[in-house]
């Protein structure tokens, strides 16, 4: 038996054999840019559409508890009765409290039983009973252009109760309440 040599002579049904390209420097480059734009883009909405609030203290508890990490907009935002919204005060300030009334709406609270009305409607945002009284007088008409704002946790709540932030202008509202951020797990905000 004679030996052939080897001759490279393309075979018949011969699969030709498909190789990587090599990564090159032009590749990195345009992942590169591609986390760099993703970064600027989140930065610039976070910059002029969504804010992040910290909460501080226990007022809108077990909505929402200290230190947990929220984030606002005001993009569109028009006060609605319900809405957990985010504001400043009078000593510049920023507060986190619900709406239960605007401008127009009527609101009593009995401190013996402890219920909140609304233009005669029971409010029915926090099973907390509102026994706590400030220095306001009840039952107070809303100014227009202004919110009533409670804290879930009506005990430990500063709110509209008090003169120290009464009525809280429409203009004040940095936004409203979106979702929580942290902790992880449960972003929902109702």
């Amino acid at each position: 038996m004679r030996r052939t040599e080897e001759y490279n002579i393309p075979i018949e049904n011969e699969v030709p054999v498909k190789t990587k390209p090599k990564k090159t420097k032009l590749e990195f480059f345009e992942v590169a840019g591609a986390v760099v734009a993703a970064i600027v883009t989140a930065a610039l909405l976070f910059l002029f559409v969504f804010r992040v609030f910290s909460v501080d203290g226990y007022s809108m508890s077990p909505t929402l508890e200290d230190n947990d990490l929220i984030v606002v907009s005001d993009i569109g935002y028009k006060a609605e009765v319900g809405d957990i919204v985010v504001f400043s005060g009078v000593d510049k300030q920023t507060y986190v409290k619900r709406i239960i009334a605007v401008g127009g709406d009527v609101v009593d609270i009995n401190f013996t039983t402890g219920v909140v009305t609304v233009n005669g409607v029971e409010e029915m945002f926090s099973e907390d009973l509102t026994t706590q009284q400030a220095d306001i007088a009840f039952p107070l008409t809303v100014p227009e252009g202004t919110v009533f704002v409670l804290g879930d946790n009506r005990d430990l709540s500063l709110d509209s109760r008090s003169s120290k932030l009464g009525c809280i202008d429409e203009r004040k509202i940095v936004g409203k309440v979106l979702f929580r951020i942290f902790p992880l797990g449960d972003l929902k905000v109702d």
